[in-house]
């Protein structure tokens, strides 16, 4: 692994000592994502260059050589990819997710990051499969659903069950993909370049040094890891809506506003309905967008002193349910409004409006997160669990 020291500012540029940064990764991703969509999955190479821009060791801790980032740094990273594309941003949100293995042995972690801190992580925890005890580990069978990015993954967690020594939390174990078959049934409108594959594993020996209790004790004391986990990666997930709803927003007001209709009807831009609905979406995006990086600066705040509390943990849920949803009914907005031209195949709100539907779906965002932020907030136990 290619060790690339990298410079972050606080707009969430980043600018790599081999001279790439993220315009240079953005210009090539803009020519690229057509193939990518092509294939379902974003290529490896391509991953390779979000790796030199920090994408892949924004979560690593200092102990290992890692320079994390904030989680509004990252955020904005991912969110400016998702303008590009959003099965990009999907896949490259898994940067943070690393955070995951927080409570892996040190020495299991020391393993991993052997080297250098750029690691490319993929996970496919659901359905939880059957995980046999054996001498020194787990005989892990299965198929798991949802493995984004595992094209390009250096290491694979899936979910297997806990048992009595975990409280009955589930457990993660790291795989070599070299032991997993990928089955390649990705075939959706929204996220089409996720590369959302099926893992198979048929009796693979992982050691139990190579597992962990998902939600469990972080082995190393850095606020990277005191940062909610799964919280983190809710977040992730959802600012990528903020990037496609972005992007559709920038396509109305650049180049859909000029378009005249078929029948003669004044250009779209001389429409007061259109004028005055993207006025209302701009509004709706930025406000939900303010309230989500507004969270995640508190948050963060909040884990550089020592645990994250409840009631902060429960605004970053709710902000980043929020936003996804919110994102979703400005895309919905953008193209009921842009007349009979997203009809046709290929257009860009089509694909926009795909893409919008993935995140807000996500269990993570569900509408569930209402109410357990709600009840969190009123001094009650969240209603879902693993909610932070």
């Amino acid at each position: 692994m290619t060790q690339i020291q990298a410079d972050v500012r606080p707009d969430g540029d980043v600018h790599a000592s081999t001279g790439t940064t993220i315009d240079d990764v953005l210009a090539e991703l803009r020519a690229r994502r057509e193939e990518f969509h092509a294939q379902r999955y974003v290529s490896p190479d391509f991953v390779a260059r979000l790796k030199q821009i920090g994408v892949y060791r924004a979560a690593t801790p200092e102990h290992f050589g890692g320079s994390p980032l904030s989680p509004a740094q990252f955020l904005r990273l991912i969110e400016r990819i998702s303008t590009v594309d959003g099965s990009a941003g999907w896949v490259a949100s898994f940067g943070c997710q690393t955070s995951y293995l927080g409570s892996l042995p040190e020495e299991t972690l020391a393993q991993l990051y052997a080297d250098g801190p750029d690691v490319v992580f993929a996970g496919a925890l659901f359905p939880v499969q059957e995980a046999r005890r054996v001498d020194g580990g787990f005989s892990v069978t299965g198929r798991w659903k949802f493995a984004s990015g595992c094209k390009a993954a250096e290491v694979i967690c899936v979910g297997i069950p806990g048992d009595d020594s975990t409280s009955g939390k589930p457990r993660g174990a790291l795989v070599n993909p070299a032991d997993i078959e990928i089955v390649e049934d990705w075939d959706v409108i929204g996220m089409r370049a996720t590369g959302s594959f099926d893992l198979v594993l048929d009796q693979v020996l992982v050691p139990e040094e190579r597992t962990f209790i998902r939600g469990g004790v972080p082995t190393v004391d850095e606020a990277i890891y005191r940062y909610p986990t799964i919280t983190y990666a809710a977040q992730a997930l959802s600012v990528v809506s903020a990037g496609v709803a972005r992007a559709a927003l920038d396509f109305a007001e650049e180049i859909g506003a000029g378009r005249a209709g078929i029948t003669g009807a004044p250009k779209l831009a001389d429409r007061p309905y259109y004028r005055t609905g993207i006025a209302e979406a701009e509004a709706m995006l930025r406000s939900a967008r303010a309230y989500f990086f507004e969270a995640a600066e508190e948050g963060w705040e909040a884990a550089l002193e020592g645990p994250v509390p409840d009631r902060v943990n429960a605004h970053l849920r709710l902000s980043a349910a929020h936003l996804a949803r919110v994102c979703a009914d400005v895309v919905g907005k953008v193209t009921s409004i842009s007349g009979t031209a997203p009809i046709f195949t290929g257009h860009p709100l089509q694909h926009l409006l795909g893409d919008a539907l993935v995140p807000q779906s996500h269990a993570f965002l569900s509408p569930a997160m209402y109410d357990a932020a709600g009840a969190v907030l009123m001094g009650q136990p969240a209603s879902v669990p693993a909610f932070r």
